[in-house]
């Protein structure tokens, strides 16, 4: 799947970012371990979104997160979701409106804000590896939100390398980490019990 699933969605955006995590798990187990990931499995891109979306708790998965208010549903496939938001994000207080879907975040048009778009999915690689890879994209609405959107961009901007791809390096591991736990037999006789040598 090309990076041009959000195309449709925002296809003049002033930002883009992309991060994607190559795995020996397959892209069902990469795409459940992603999921199912919490906000307190990762260290700086937990807080950030805590920080960003007050009232977020710590122990909710990014799955709850992406597909509950402030973000609205905007695709959702085997492996896919897509999720979008609007507002002011440069704000710190939790400035967005409630979409009621797809078609409120395409209408979208109020003035000084932005719309912000968050692709994630799995898929199979030709090397018989899988990747998770996470796409986001922002679009201001006008001149003045395109302007606070640059200030906003020069302060955070720089630790997207860091931050960006956090969670995808922590799915990758905790998938792979499963699928060997799934392969390593099990010791017989009473619990806690060590094979013989």
């Amino acid at each position: 799947m090309a990076s041009s699933q959000l195309d449709p969605w925002l296809p003049r955006a002033a930002i883009r970012t992309y991060h994607r995590r190559a795995s020996s798990a397959d892209a069902d187990e990469l795409w459940q371990a992603a999921l199912g990931l919490r906000l307190s499995d990762t260290r700086a891109l937990g807080r950030l979104v805590r920080w960003r979306i007050p009232g977020t708790a710590a122990d909710q998965s990014f799955g709850e997160l992406l597909r509950a208010y402030p973000f609205t549903i905007l695709e959702e496939g085997r492996n896919l979701l897509i999720s979008g938001l609007c507002g002011r994000i440069w704000t710190l207080t939790r400035d967005y409106p409630t979409l009621a879907g797809a078609a409120d975040f395409r209408d979208w048009h109020e003035a000084g804000t932005v719309r912000v778009a968050f692709a994630h999915w799995s898929a199979p690689c030709p090397d018989g590896r899988a990747e998770l890879v996470s796409e986001a994209r922002v679009e201001p609405v006008d001149r003045a939100a395109a302007l606070r959107l640059r200030v906003l961009w020069k302060l955070v901007g720089p630790f997207d390398r860091l931050v960006g791809g956090e969670a995808l390096t922590t799915a990758v591991r905790r998938a792979e980490e499963n699928r060997v736990s799934e392969t390593v037999p099990r010791a017989r006789g009473r619990p806690g019990a060590t094979p013989r040598r």
